[in-house]
């Protein structure tokens, strides 16, 4: 029987941001797509000047989405 393998990187954050903030992750990626053009540390500036989120849960964000797109 073999373990589940641990969640890692910007991942890892997802749950705690989920029961943080109140929203699924999909909403916040949702709004990170739509700062098209936007620089890295912009996005996660405007994540926690217009919504409140703490740092490592934007950084963490942002890290993911813009992943999603480099692939």
């Amino acid at each position: 029987m073999s373990t589940p393998e641990k969640v890692k990187g910007p991942a890892s954050y997802f749950p705690s941001i989920e029961k943080t903030y109140g929203q699924p992750i999909e909403h916040w990626k949702e709004i990170i797509r739509a700062q098209d053009g936007k620089a890295h540390m912009q996005i996660v500036a405007f994540l926690k000047e217009a919504h409140g989120l703490g740092h490592g849960h934007a950084n963490a964000l942002v890290a993911a989405t813009l992943a999603e797109t480099k692939s």
